[in-house]
């Protein structure tokens, strides 16, 4: 029978408490993994109580992940309470989409900080630790690295660095580090929901969406933490320097037909 534990893991995942991130922080712990968490805010929107409700230990550190002091402390915190990483989960990030003509270059760099340089950052402080465990890097990027739309320069211009960034981690620090990507399509979240919401009619712009989709339905993000406890997991092992998209067949479909 199919079944992955991750018991006495330790995975550390950014952006853990709302969307996607909550989502993986979710099912790693269903997984047996110890969990640490971080978002920016003082409030930890009950992540830890639900990790432990699900019988996982559990940290929550407040973090901006641009800032190199803060990650630096999320990392010594997450091995003063559980002693090691095994999996990190570099997930945080935010849509910029101001368009190429409309940014400027406070937008440029915060983008860049955020989307793409935070990632590069805490892999390397994370590194000697995963290095001692044979760790995993799941770093998280999205459809817009593999084809975009208008108006989401720069966002789709990090999200696309990131996949170079995951061969680069791959090729650099294997065998002892395994590093793979994730590009997550449209997934059902609250920060999606307020796009649907800002349309006069919420519920026909969201079955629009889910209409672009061969599937019919939005992804989950237990289904992309569902994807990142396999990819963490022993059964993943020959998966590298790959980023994987999981966008319920949009990018297969010519939107035309």
């Amino acid at each position: 029978m199919f079944q992955i534990c991750l018991k006495n893991k330790t995975v550390l995942i950014t952006g853990a408490t709302n969307g996607i991130g909550r989502g993986i922080a979710r099912q790693m712990a269903l997984a047996g993994a110890r969990v640490s968490g971080c978002a920016t805010t003082e409030d930890d929107n009950g992540f830890v109580a639900e990790m432990q409700s699900l019988n996982a230990e559990a940290l929550y550190t407040t973090c901006d992940v641009t800032k190199e002091n803060d990650l630096k402390s999320l990392t010594d915190a997450t091995i003063k309470k559980f002693g090691g990483i095994d999996i990190l989960v570099s997930n945080a990030g935010r849509n910029v989409f101001t368009g190429a003509a409309g940014s400027n270059e406070e937008d440029w760099q915060q983008n860049m900080d955020l989307n793409l340089a935070s990632h590069w950052r805490l892999a390397k402080l994370c590194k000697p630790f995963l290095e001692k465990r044979n760790g995993v890097i799941i770093i998280m990027t999205s459809n817009h690295s593999l084809g975009t739309i208008p108006g989401c320069f720069p966002y789709n211009v990090a999200k696309t660095a990131l996949t170079g960034l995951v061969r680069s981690l791959a090729i650099e620090w294997a065998p002892r580090i395994r590093t793979v990507g994730i590009a997550p399509g449209f997934i059902d979240t609250p920060g999606n929901q307020q796009w649907f919401d800002s349309f006069a009619d919420a519920r026909a712009e969201r079955q629009r969406t889910v209409n672009l989709h061969p599937v019919k339905k939005l992804g989950t993000v237990d289904e992309i933490g569902g994807w990142c406890v396999f990819l963490a997991s022993a059964y993943a092992a020959f998966a590298a320097g790959t980023t994987y998209l999981i966008d319920g067949g949009r990018s297969a479909l010519m939107q035309d037909s």
